[in-house]
């Protein structure tokens, strides 16, 4: 009797062999394209690459240059940014003249000067001490109040972008320049001369 079971082994092996095998001799399974060689463009054998990158978008136009009367205006939102006075004008005041006024009335005149002068420099720039909190300085620690005026003047000059003619240290000559006796004199001149100044450029007259 012949042996069939080495024959049916043989089948089987044959079989599990191809099953093994994903493609076979199938001439339509689909293959992966080949690699491009070392050296070559990435286009080789059909290799397209990787897909090319976004663009980035187009910038905005930036905003136009600011013209007429905002040309030259200070930048706002700025931390402790001074802006230009708006409010009404302050009144010129000869400075001779008000020398003399001081001397005749003995002083007082100078309180009177301390109160018109920081109210007209509060209301127009809408800063400062103001009048009345002027005077009661000028009378409690006088000798602070040439410091604070001069420093009132000097910032309406920053204000419009111009160098300050004086400033905090130009009270320097009212004190500690006392001891020489013209020092709070030449403090005068300048400080109140630098406010007349101010207001003439507005429009102001003597």
């Amino acid at each position: 009797m012949p042996d069939t079971s080495a024959s049916h082994e043989s089948t089987n092996s044959s079989t599990s062999a191809s099953s093994q095998q994903p493609w076979g001799d199938d001439p339509t399974a689909p293959t992966s394209p080949p690699s491009p060689p070392d050296g070559e463009s990435s286009t080789y054998a059909g290799y397209a690459g990787p897909p090319p990158a976004a663009s980035p978008p187009p910038l905005a136009d930036p905003p136009p240059a600011p013209t007429g009367a905002f040309q030259n205006a200070p930048a706002l939102g700025m931390a402790g940014a001074i802006t230009p006075g708006a409010g009404p004008i302050g009144k010129v005041r000869p400075t001779g003249v008000t020398i003399l006024l001081m001397i005749v009335t003995l002083g007082i005149y100078g309180y009177v000067w301390f109160y018109f002068v920081h109210d007209e420099m509060k209301r127009h720039t809408g800063r400062g001490l103001g009048g009345g909190i002027a005077v009661v300085l000028a009378v409690l620690v006088g000798v602070v109040m040439p410091f604070l005026t001069s420093n009132e003047v000097g910032e309406m000059y920053e204000a419009r972008r111009e160098p300050p003619p004086v400033s905090t240290m130009t009270g320097l000559w009212n004190f500690p320049g006392a001891f020489i006796i013209v020092g709070p004199i030449i403090w005068f001149v300048k400080t109140n001369g630098a406010l007349n100044r101010y207001w003439e450029s507005l429009g102001a007259t003597p």
